[in-house]
């Protein structure tokens, strides 16, 4: 594609290149952010041809190419994977009344219950977002496994692992969990994550990316953690209203940058 001119813009602190075709506006790109947003993704090496060198005296990457719908998470709801898990394993009627009757739990209780976990934690997370904060929920990564929260904002980027055991007195140590006599391995499976989302938004975003592992439960009636446990931060749901007091410099721009890089599902992909 041919007859492609570019325009600067600079004003109200924003500093853009903008892509016009005949009159018509094609993309647009922040070079603060490297931010880049396209109209029409046939058009996609034409800008970018277009952009060369304007990009080249820049140090940011483009963050952004135009997403098709079904690879933009942003649309994800708390507990996304697991409604798909519980609408494949929803038992008939029958089924489900002979279950009841013998007091016999179905797999697809616990499902249910991770559900609800998920969706208390999500609705916690997003009375975030009026003081800075991005979330995106239930991020797919390779090997059939999800993420269940990741929060971007001034604080920096948070990996949410939600853990649902109603009523229960919670023992949480250095590298595992036990509850109720049994051990899990949340607070390893936690470590694990965010590095997974660290190195993923790293490779995305072209500046190092960290990503602190955070272990939240709901509806525990008692919650002890381990004084040595310094690198996994380990709350309630109730306790999640603090993030919002979080600092580390990070202003819009650069929350809008990792946000725009991870709500891309093809940055989980390899990850």
């Amino acid at each position: 594609m041919s007859g492609l001119q570019v325009s600067v813009w600079k004003r109200y602190g924003h500093d853009r290149l903008y892509v016009n075709q005949d009159g018509k506006k094609v993309a647009w790109f922040d070079r603060r952010t490297g931010y880049l947003e396209l109209l029409a993704e046939e058009q996609r090496d034409a800008v970018l041809d277009a952009l060369a060198p304007y990009l080249a005296a820049s140090s940011l990457p483009v963050a952004h190419k135009a997403l098709r719908s079904e690879d933009d998470l942003a649309g994800n709801r708390p507990g996304h994977a697991l409604q798909t898990k519980v609408d494949e394993l929803a038992p008939g009627f029958w089924r489900w009344a002979l279950a009841r009757l013998s007091g016999r739990r179905l797999e697809v209780d616990s499902w249910r219950t991770g559900l609800v976990g998920e969706r208390r934690v999500g609705v916690e997370l997003e009375r975030l977002v009026p003081r800075g904060w991005r979330v995106l929920h239930s991020i797919p990564l390779a090997g059939d496994v999800d993420i269940d929260h990741v929060l971007i904002g001034p604080g920096g980027v948070f990996c949410v692992n939600t853990k649902c055991h109603r009523g229960a007195r919670v023992w949480v140590g250095d590298d595992s969990v036990r509850i109720g006599g049994q051990s899990y391995p949340y607070v390893r499976k936690s470590r694990a994550e965010a590095r997974r989302a660290s190195v993923a938004l790293t490779h995305a975003c072209g500046f190092p990316v960290e990503v602190q592992p955070v272990l939240a439960f709901v509806a525990v009636a008692e919650l002890l953690i381990v004084p040595s446990l310094l690198d996994v931060r380990v709350l309630q749901e109730r306790d999640i209203a603090a993030f919002k007091r979080l600092k580390t410099g990070w202003g819009p721009d650069k929350v809008e940058l990792v946000y725009t890089a991870a709500r891309d599902r093809r940055t989980w992909v390899r990850s």
